[in-house]
């Protein structure tokens, strides 16, 4: 019989629990609904030094980056937008004189 299933983030928040906040693993496996042997199974998948664990962070930083960029982007589009329907505005009055 297969236990349930949990997303690879909240296993990870769970062994930050351990590893990075110091709460006791018995601990984080009454609150969290979990056996300590699943928190055990996962901490080696996850621990800190684990790449899988480091390249989700780093996929994450990344993402992070990309995001603040293309929020930057789409403002300066959108200045651009408004600047060249200002100047178009302008042309047309001054071609009327």
């Amino acid at each position: 019989m297969s236990g349930k299933r949990y997303p690879e983030e909240f296993k990870i928040e769970a062994i930050k629990q351990i590893t990075e906040r110091g709460y006791k693993a018995s601990d984080v496996a009454k609150r969290l609904g979990v056996t300590t042997t699943s928190l055990d199974t996962w901490q080696k998948k996850y621990g800190n030094n684990n790449s899988h664990h480091q390249t989700i962070t780093s996929q994450q930083e990344e993402l992070r980056r990309l995001k603040s960029e293309l929020r930057r982007v789409t403002e300066e589009r959108n200045i651009l937008k408004e600047a060249a329907a200002f100047f178009a505005s302008e042309s047309k009055k001054n071609t009327r004189l």
